[in-house]
C-alpha cells in the first residue's frame, strides 16, 4: 500500500506526519530541532529517504542537516556559503547600494536524477549547488550577474525561494526570487537570463523593466514544463513559452495577492492559490480561509473551503506552505502561520486538520511512498 510523508517546517522545529494512501489516520513525530526555525524540508525524489532541512537561529546562524533513514536521524553537512569572487553589492530599501551578506538558506532542491546533488537558494539572494549530498556548496555566480546590482529586498528579506528543474531538460532551471523575478538557466547554471516579460510591478515605473518583480512564487508540472504559473505580489500570471511571456490569470479571485501555488499531479490545467486581503493585510478577505482551484488553467477560480474555517480566520498560508502529493487521487497539503496544517485527500474539495497547534508554518512538502 502506498502511503505519504509531509514534511513541515515552523518557526519552532520540524514534525514529520506520515499516513498511508486513505490519508484518515496520521503519525505525527515529536518536533525535530526545537525551537530553530527551520524555513525548509525536501526530500530526494531519486532516494525518498534522503531529507534535507534549513535550520536558522538569529542566535546561532544557519545549519543545513541531512537524514539518509527518512528522517529518524540526522547530521549536519556542510555549511559553507560563500559567494563566489568579490560578492559586490546590491540595492537596498532605500535605493543605496548594500553589501551582499549571506543570512540563511530559504530553500532546498533536490536533483530530479542524482540523490548525491542538491541546490540552495539563499538570501541575500543566490543559488548554491552541492553535488556531495551536501557536503560542501558552490555557487552558480553568473545568476548575480544578471543586473545583481539593481535587485532589492522585499519585505522579507531578499531570498531566492524557488528553484524548479525541468524533468525534460536537466540543463533547465527556473528561479524566482523576491524582489528581482524569475530567472532561467538554458545550461545547467552557467549562465542566466531574467523571464520577466510581461509582469506589471508597484513602484517600478518602466514596464519593461528585466528586473525588480516581487515574485512570491512558481509552480510547474512535470508533463508541460514549460507552462509555468506564477503567484506575484500582486498578480496570478501564467508563462506557456518557459517564461519568454506571461499573462494574467487572476480571473475572478476576490484577490490576486498570495504566496503560494501548486499544479494538480495529474492535471496540469488545474492549479491552486490561497488569496490574502492585501500586501498590508495579510489574512484571508472576511477572515474565510478558502482555497481556489482553477480547472482552466485560470481566470476561472472556484473556492474550495469545506472543512476550513469560514468566520474570525486571520491567518496567512507562506509560499512555500503548500503541497500536493501524486496519488492517484491526490492530495492537497498547507500550513497556515497559526500553527495549523489542512489536508485534502480529495483534490481540494473537502479539508481536514492534520494538527491543529504547531508554531507558525514555514514550509510544507510531501513525499507520495512506495
Amino acid at each position: 500500500m502506498s502511503g505519504v510523508r509531509v514534511l513541515v517546517g515552523t518557526r519552532k522545529g520540524a514534525f514529520i506526519m506520515t499516513s498511508d494512501e486513505r490519508r484518515e489516520r496520521w503519525d505525527i513525530s515529536a518536533p525535530l530541532f526545537a525551537g530553530w526555525e527551520i524555513y525548509h524540508l525536501k526530500g530526494s525524489p531519486v532516494d525518498p529517504n534522503r531529507l534535507y532541512a534549513s535550520q536558522s537561529s538569529g542566535w546561532f546562524g544557519q545549519l543545513v542537516q541531512r537524514s539518509d533513514d527518512g528522517g529518524r536521524t540526522w547530521e549536519p553537512v556542510g555549511n559553507q556559503f560563500a559567494y563566489d569572487g568579490v560578492p559586490g553589492t546590491h540595492q537596498w530599501y532605500d535605493g543605496t547600494q548594500h553589501p551582499w551578506e549571506f543570512t540563511r538558506v530559504w530553500h532546498l532542491e533536490p536533483s530530479l536524477t542524482d540523490p548525491e546533488t542538491v541546490y540552495a537558494g539563499v538570501e541575500d539572494a543566490a543559488l548554491f549547488r552541492s553535488a556531495d549530498g551536501g557536503q560542501t556548496w558552490h555557487e552558480l555566480s553568473a545568476l548575480r550577474d544578471v543586473k545583481g546590482h539593481l535587485w532589492q529586498p522585499g519585505a522579507g528579506g531578499m531570498c531566492l525561494h524557488t528553484i524548479l528543474l525541468d524533468p525534460a531538460d536537466p540543463q533547465r532551471i527556473f528561479v524566482a526570487i523576491s524582489a528581482a523575478g524569475a530567472f532561467r538557466s538554458d545550461d545547467g547554471g552557467a549562465t542566466w537570463r531574467p523571464i520577466n516579460r510581461g509582469l506589471r510591478s508597484q513602484g517600478i515605473p518602466d514596464p519593461d523593466a528585466e528586473v525588480g518583480h516581487c515574485v512570491h512564487r512558481i509552480a510547474m508540472h512535470p508533463s508541460r514544463p514549460d507552462v509555468l504559473f506564477m503567484q506575484k505580489h500582486w498578480d496570478v500570471m501564467r508563462t506557456d513559452d518557459a517564461g519568454e511571456s506571461w499573462h494574467e490569470i487572476s480571473g475572478d479571485l476576490p484577490s490576486d495577492f498570495g504566496f503560494p501555488i501548486a499544479v494538480h499531479p495529474h492535471e496540469p490545467d488545474t492549479a491552486y492559490v490561497v488569496p490574502i486581503t492585501s500586501d498590508s493585510y495579510h489574512f484571508p478577505p472576511d477572515g474565510r480561509l478558502r482555497v481556489y482551484r482553477s480547472r482552466t488553467g485560470g481566470g476561472e477560480w472556484e473556492p474550495l473551503s469545506d472543512g476550513l474555517p469560514q468566520e474570525h480566520c486571520y491567518v496567512n498560508v507562506l509560499r512555500d506552505a503548500m503541497a500536493v502529493d501524486s496519488l492517484e487521487e491526490p492530495g492537497i497539503y498547507f500550513g497556515t502561520t497559526g500553527g495549523q496544517v489542512y489536508g485534502s485527500a480529495d483534490a481540494g474539495d473537502s479539508w481536514t486538520p492534520i494538527v491543529r497547534d504547531l508554531p507558525a508554518v514555514l514550509s510544507v512538502e510531501v513525499q507520495t511512498l512506495p
